[in-house]
């Protein structure tokens, strides 16, 4: 039995045994590890070395950092011998990674070589509405627009991908998406591609080598998920780390997948960062949940590993992500796990607003509406503290992601406990099972527009396409 083939069996015939509370349990863990174990020289096949995606250059132009990022149609290799139709940035698949640090004067020219338009969204960026690369900043073929701010936000891992109204999961799907760093000054791994690596973690589908995005009905409804792991344009890549701290930075890249990531022998791991921020104190974990657009950066101490290999892998599907070969000798580098960043507390807020994702005529609702790009849904006052809470009452998954600024995440389900490690910094992008509901706490800053809109949505990308999204200006 392939290693392919055994794991969708298992995975198939969990998922039949369970509902959707116990799906995001503990219950098959040991099933999943112990099979990791039983079948690991037949099933953890690493052949090649992570791809590590090259770092943008840039040129000045007077005080701005100009960054020319050429989005185009490619040929990458996936497979050995064959090469598979792609999009990607400056790359074969996916895109450079764009680095800046607060205070930069940035200007990214994005240039669309393809056939068809696309914009490029700064995920996790707090810029102007205009320079926010959504539905509204449209690259027609052979055009260049270009993404121009002064960077107003503290340390992150962010990413830039389309967001071309109800093509977004497409081209996401085909490689159109890269990260974005802002550089931290802390007592952290940070030297790129050798102790500090970005993972680009998605599932891709592929027929005759081909990727395969052709979502059924049902795969719109819930999502486009399933087929290889892939990490920054990989099938189960090998990495040669030689350092004794390794500082990862996760993004769940996927369309609609969630991974619960974690190393194979419950090996434990510091979590310094979410979406939009470090985090004010490290926690030791043994995994993390991620559903799509999320982030976490993670730290690992290899000593006492030398010599031997970690595996990280899904938890909840049960697949292999990537091999960590751990040199036989490690260099020393610095990582410093006390306190990391003092995080600004939201004050009371003035006004109280209520999202509900629902559906209505097969067609994606949030309050009751499917996206219209020329109606404003929500107004908000700039530097006005606002309370969100977010429903999900549906019988599947969703998660809630906005543009402009980045959250607190107060409570889930009614209490404050329930608030995961991971979502205790600022955030971007926040998960709802089934019958989740998580209260926000959100300040608008900076930037005012009263005819230029950020978006609000399900990150879900089909979910997205299929009109889970909304409008808003800052007045």
């Amino acid at each position: 039995m392939t290693r392919r083939n055994f794991l969708q069996t298992g995975v198939i015939a969990a998922a039949a045994l369970v509902d959707a509370n116990a799906f995001w349990g503990e219950r098959f863990r040991g099933f999943f590890e112990k099979s990791y174990r039983d079948y690991q020289k037949e099933l953890l096949l690493y052949n090649r070395e992570l791809p590590i995606p090259a770092l943008a250059k840039y040129r000045y132009e007077e005080e701005y950092k100009v960054f020319d990022m050429h989005i185009q149609e490619s040929l990458h290799p996936f497979f050995e011998g064959e090469l598979t139709r792609t999009y990607g940035i400056n790359s074969s698949y996916l895109g450079e990674t764009i680095v800046m640090k607060k205070g930069d004067k940035i200007k990214i020219n994005y240039s669309n070589h393809l056939k068809e338009p696309t914009t490029m969204h700064g995920h996790g960026m707090h810029v102007p509405a205009k320079m926010d690369g959504g539905v509204h900043q449209v690259i027609v073929p052979f055009a260049t627009w270009s993404a121009v701010y002064e960077v107003k936000q503290e340390a992150a891992t962010n990413w830039y991908h389309p967001h071309l109204m109800g093509e977004t999961a497409r081209q996401v799907y085909q490689g159109l998406a890269g990260v974005i760093i802002i550089e931290d000054e802390q007592n952290l791994p940070k030297e790129y591609g050798v102790d500090d690596i970005p993972l680009i973690i998605q599932e891709r589908r592929f027929i005759n080598n081909q990727i395969d995005y052709s979502p059924s009905r049902m795969e719109l409804m819930r999502g486009y998920r399933g087929g290889e792991m892939v990490v920054n344009g990989a099938i189960a890549p090998k990495f040669q780390a030689t350092t004794r701290f390794l500082r990862l930075r996760l993004l769940n890249g996927s369309n609609a997948s969630i991974f619960k990531l974690g190393f194979l022998n419950q090996k434990s791991f510091y979590l310094i960062g979410g979406d939009n921020s470090l985090l004010p104190n490290v926690s030791r974990l043994s995994s993390i949940l991620l559903s799509p657009a999320e982030r976490a950066e993670i730290v690992v101490d290899l000593q006492g590993l030398e010599g031997s290999s970690l595996y990280l892998f899904d938890k909840l599907s049960g697949k292999e992500v990537m091999k960590i070969e751990v040199a036989s000798t490690l260099k020393k580098n610095i990582f410093d796990p006390n306190h990391l960043i003092w995080l600004e507390e939201v004050p009371e807020p003035v006004k109280r607003r209520k999202f509900v994702f629902g559906m209505r005529r097969m067609r994606f609702t949030i309050n009751g509406k499917s996206m219209d790009r020329n109606r404003i849904d929500e107004y908000i006052k700039l530097n006005e503290p606002e309370e969100w809470i977010v429903e999900n009452p549906m019988r599947m998954a969703h998660n809630f992601h906005m543009h402009a600024t980045h959250f607190r995440v107060i409570e889930r389900n009614g209490s404050s406990a329930n608030v995961r490690a991971w979502e205790r910094g600022y955030k971007d992008t926040v998960f709802l099972a089934p019958g989740d509901r998580v209260k926000l706490r959100v300040v608008m800053r900076d930037f005012a527009s009263a005819t230029d809109p950020y978006m609000y949505h399900c990150h879900f990308l089909e979910h997205e396409d299929n009109g889970m999204m909304g409008q808003f200006v800052v007045i």
